[in-house]
């Protein structure tokens, strides 16, 4: 067997022990698959070849956070690697510079997402192709789902009697159950019986399909997810408010939470005992990573300042 299979052996082997325990790893998986690639029969694995493959990502980025975020993503398989390679090495976080806990997302203003949904709705030639994307553009917003997770929903998933989006075996092996606004079921309704009307269908039937050759009827990638926002993003010319190169889609899920939390600021809600609710129905496996948005994100720092004050009055007053 050469090098670059025993390689990739290893990448399928550790691969296959994680998710026996429950971990996806799907980010991971991909990243492992790609280095396996470039690496071919260069072992052991340097810091020089990771440092090489971590510039070569698909987007092109010049920017160091990227590359060590993507360095990053390795070190837990490299280290597991070590046991069979000792002279195997494992990169630090300060090969290009420390990766920030989060960066900070772009949160979308109402206009951006209703401009967002129009020009979905435009893309062609088919209109099942705009209305899927038109649909799914505005589930991640007033859900807050992953794309991953969006796409992933069958039929059988999506309860439009009662509202109620069934989302499987999520980043963190749970499932969990998602309430829909009326206003939602009826958008997905409407999509449904579109699809309908042009594909035949069962309860495993994705709701959310490709619309011609190979892909009519098959599931969405994330990819294809990416690469139609991108465009409609290109089109649409937003300024970025965020600290990643670019709006992306997955910032539809921080403005869902922020402007939640928003919302019952100004509604007097007791955020502290509305966050574990926020937090399960979007996913999080930590309540700590809803109370991020607290501390990182522009729009809710002020909030956070109040609620330090309040605190800090408090403490005082006990201590009078």
């Amino acid at each position: 067997m050469s090098r670059i299979l025993n390689l990739r052996a290893r990448v399928r082997q550790y691969l296959r022990e994680r998710r026996r325990l429950g971990f996806a790893l799907r980010t991971m998986g991909y990243a492992l698959r790609s280095l396996a690639a470039y690496a071919q029969d260069r072992r052991p694995l340097t810091l020089e070849v990771m440092a090489e493959w971590a510039r070569r990502d698909r987007a092109g980025s010049s920017d160091p956070r990227t590359w060590a975020r993507r360095l990053k993503l390795l070190r837990p398989f490299l280290r597991w690697l070590q046991q069979f390679e000792p002279r195997t090495e494992v990169p630090e976080d300060a090969i290009f510079g420390r990766v920030g806990e989060r960066t900070a997302p772009h949160i979308y203003t109402e206009q951006e997402i209703v401009d967002l949904l129009v020009a979905a709705r435009r893309i062609g030639p088919c209109n099942l192709r705009g209305a899927t994307y038109e649909t799914l553009f505005g589930l991640l917003a007033c859900t807050g789902l992953r794309v991953s997770e969006a796409v992933r929903l069958q039929d059988r998933d999506v309860d439009l009697k009662n509202g109620i989006l069934t989302v499987r075996r999520t980043k963190f092996a749970k499932s969990r159950q998602v309430p829909l606004h009326p206003s939602t079921t009826q958008a997905l309704q409407r999509c449904r019986r579109l699809r309908d009307s042009q594909i035949e269908v069962s309860e495993d039937t994705p709701l959310f399909v490709g619309w011609r050759g190979r892909r009519r009827g098959q599931m969405l990638s994330t990819r294809q997810v990416d690469r139609v926002f991108r465009q409609l993003r290109t089109q649409l010319g937003w300024p970025n408010r965020g600290t990643h190169a670019a709006p992306r889609v997955h910032d539809l899920r921080h403005t869902f939470v922020v402007r939640r939390l928003l919302a019952w600021h100004a509604d007097g809600t007791d955020i502290d005992q509305a966050m574990l609710g926020l937090s399960t129905y979007v996913g999080h496996a930590m309540v700590t990573n809803t109370y991020w948005y607290l501390s990182a994100v522009p729009e809710l720092m002020g909030l956070a300042a109040k609620r330090f004050e309040a605190f800090q009055r408090n403490a005082e007053a006990t201590h009078a």
